[in-house]
């Protein structure tokens, strides 16, 4: 669900990647207390965020879960240019509730009903997961058991509520969890997550400060400390 995404003195409106949710929720408590800016957090798949954003929607910086569309919004005059980068590096983990996946070949290639994956066409994360399937050779055998959630948070309920026994999703949703498995980065391309200053975020303070915040070595450590990495 989307938060509002209406500008307020003082703060910056961030249109952030569903993966990104709890961190960001985080990292919008320290920046407060660091700068005083308040952050208007608005959430949801890549690709739809973006679709907002070139419909006009008001959003003052994207933190992406790819490398495509940050750059895009350069391209396409939607961002600042000069100020597009990696915010941090995702991976992609397998996870159920009820199977074991700590050997999640064996487990993708046993019996089950239902695998759930983030919108390929929208979300970075699930083009990831139809990667992996394909690299280990077994995607048109699982194909007709997908089920496609709109973005991670979607994915990860379905697996969470049993309406998937197994589903793909961003690692950092799983930290703790029990049945994980961390899919090998080679199969599949990096997962690099840009962040970019929107022109309508151009001459506020608050969304350039945050900016500024994301490469900070305290937004730095509570991004690794969540499962990312950082180049």
């Amino acid at each position: 669900m989307l938060a509002s995404s209406a500008a307020y003195a003082d703060s910056a409106s961030v249109a952030v990647v569903a993966n990104f949710t709890k961190v960001a929720e985080e990292l919008a408590v320290l920046f407060k207390t660091e700068t005083g800016h308040d952050l208007v957090l608005s959430f949801g798949a890549t690709g739809q965020l973006y679709t907002q954003i070139t419909r006009g929607a008001p959003f003052e910086v994207l933190l992406a879960a790819d490398d495509e569309r940050p750059t895009r919004a350069v391209t396409e005059g939607f961002g600042v240019d000069g100020t597009v980068f990696t915010y941090a590096i995702g991976t992609l983990a397998l996870y159920s509730t009820s199977i074991d996946v700590t050997d999640g070949e064996v487990a993708l290639k046993g019996p089950f009903e239902k695998l759930a994956i983030a919108d390929p066409e929208a979300a970075p994360y699930g083009r990831a997961a139809v990667e992996a399937l394909t690299a280990l050779g077994i995607y048109d055998a699982v194909q007709p058991k997908i089920v496609t959630g709109e973005n991670i948070s979607q994915t990860l309920q379905f697996v969470e509520s049993g309406n998937a026994e197994l589903g793909f999703v961003a690692a950092s949703r799983v930290v703790g969890k029990d049945s994980v498995w961390l899919v090998p980065s080679g199969f599949h391309e990096p997962i690099r997550q840009d962040a970019v200053l929107l022109k309508a975020g151009e001459a506020n303070p608050a969304a350039a400060a945050f900016i500024d915040f994301l490469k900070s070595d305290e937004a730095v450590a509570v991004i690794e400390a969540a499962g990312y990495a950082v180049d």
